[in-house]
């Protein structure tokens, strides 16, 4: 594989990377922020237990989710960005 090619594939992977990185702080953000903004209207202890339950969950479940594709990504990144840099390189071409 030319280095040309690998730097192209390292470089589109590393994007990739960091957008999910971003997305999963800007997730953990987001729903930090909806939950101090909501839990002083919640007066039941239970409400407040399943609010924070689920917030967990979702943000656990999300985050799991994007360090499986990265992961996915880093072992199969020739493969995949592979296929996508060829077909970049035909596009140009026309």
């Amino acid at each position: 594989m030319p280095d040309s090619l690998q730097q192209r594939i390292d470089k589109m992977y590393a994007g990739d990377r960091l957008w999910a990185i971003c997305f999963i702080v800007g997730l953990w953000l987001a729903v930090g922020l909806v939950y101090f903004s909501v839990r002083h209207l919640v007066e039941n202890s239970g409400v407040a237990l399943a609010l924070i339950i689920s917030a967990i969950l979702i943000v656990g479940y999300n985050t799991a989710s994007l360090i499986a594709m990265i992961t996915h990504y880093g072992h199969d990144k020739e493969w995949i960005y592979g296929i996508d840099i060829r077909h970049l390189d035909e596009q140009r071409k026309k």
